[in-house]
């Protein structure tokens, strides 16, 4: 597969290589696999690429559309709305994603006798703007040796000793109550699917 540069200003290219990425590896048919489906409207495709394309260009959605430099038909809403979509299970979608690039791309690659092995980390994911942002909560950081105002990033990945693969990660806020200083909103239990949905035990 082509290497896409941070710094290359050819968005032909680089749609090109995130085409060929998905082909590849079955993107849209894993994510729909995951929950990422839409009766009507702007197709799931579409909206996906462009969350890819994203980012490898200058500014968000809302400085793209502010400066007019976005192309994308659909409305901000539209975007925003299926990257907050509750039904999209997204750790289940980066697992089964990983699992076939370490299967099919990396583990070709080494020797049977190298080790691997899963690493977790959890590391400080600081929120400066905390008031605004849902359960950001205060966390002791082990580095500085002091709380600070975020989130714990919990994230799982995989190794061989030369190559790291980030599985998935989760934000996690503080489980008492005084050390959560951000809004907090509830989830309608209408909008979520059951855990059979995702292939996951009910006790999950």
């Amino acid at each position: 597969m082509s290497i896409v540069s941070l710094e290359s200003k050819d968005e032909k290219n680089i749609s090109m290589s995130i085409a060929q990425f998905f082909a590849v590896y079955g993107i849209i048919s894993l994510l729909r696999n995951c929950g990422g489906l839409k009766l009507k409207g702007v197709p799931v495709r579409e909206l996906f690429t462009y969350t890819v394309t994203n980012a490898f260009r200058m500014g968000s959605f809302y400085m793209q559309q502010k400066v007019g430099t976005i192309r994308e038909e659909f409305s901000k809403n539209t975007y925003y709305c299926f990257l907050a979509n509750p039904r999209i299970n997204w750790l289940r979608f980066t697992t089964l994603l990983s699992e076939r690039i370490i299967n099919s791309h990396i583990r070709p690659l080494t020797s049977e006798k190298r080790d691997d092995c899963f690493v977790i980390d959890d590391s400080l994911y600081e929120r400066t703007g905390f008031k605004r942002t849902e359960y950001a909560s205060r966390v002791f950081d082990h580095v500085s040796k002091r709380y600070m105002k975020g989130f714990r990033l919990l994230t799982l990945g995989w190794t061989d000793g030369c190559t790291f693969m980030p599985i998935n990660s989760s934000l996690l806020a503080s489980n008492k109550e005084e050390n959560i200083l951000g809004t907090r909103s509830k989830i309608e239990k209408d909008y979520l699917w059951p855990a059979s949905s995702y292939g996951l035990p009910k006790s999950y």
